[in-house]
């Protein structure tokens, strides 16, 4: 019986540590993870000085999560090409410690792929103190094969609660 429960107990781990790799290549066969860029692998575009998109800012949270998040800017004007660098602000409001993780979405829905980060703090998780503030920056090039139609780009994050295994709760 304890061989067995054993078995049980090192299979679920197993499995939770195959979960985060096979996340990530959900993410990029759906198209999720477009606009993310790994370390190390950025390329510069040419600046396409000839036309400047409107990028919009927005933040929200998901369910429970009781914060403050706000960019510290509501939008730029940007050449494609051209890296910019964005600020927000996080304040933890509820008073006890907090792992998060935001989760970015672009409008319209194709621009996720001509949107490349170069920095973000939703590359990962992140921890919070209770009533800790923090500035987060945001390092992005839209490329310049973005669809001339499109003027304005809207970059939306959602802070989630992060539960103990990783998942978002709420």
């Amino acid at each position: 019986m304890m061989r067995k429960l054993l078995t049980i107990a090192a299979m679920m781990l197993a499995f939770c540590f195959a979960l985060a790799p096979l996340y990530q290549k959900i993410c990029e066969v759906t198209g999720i993870a477009k606009g993310r860029v790994v370390e190390g692998s950025t390329q510069p575009f040419e600046v396409d000085r000839s036309r400047l998109i409107t990028v919009e800012f927005v933040a929200s949270n998901n369910g429970s999560l009781n914060w403050r998040f706000e960019p510290l800017q509501r939008s730029i004007r940007v050449n494609p090409g051209e890296t910019a660098h964005i600020d927000y602000r996080v304040t933890n409001t509820m008073g006890r410690e907090v792992v998060a993780q935001a989760v970015a979405s672009y409008g319209p829905e194709t621009a996720g792929q001509y949107f490349k980060k170069f920095e973000c703090f939703c590359f990962k998780q992140q921890k919070f103190e209770a009533n800790e503030v923090r500035t987060m920056p945001v390092v992005f090039q839209l490329s310049p094969e973005l669809p001339k139609d499109v003027t304005t780009v809207t970059l939306s994050y959602t802070f989630f609660d992060v539960a103990q295994d990783g998942r978002p709760k709420g």
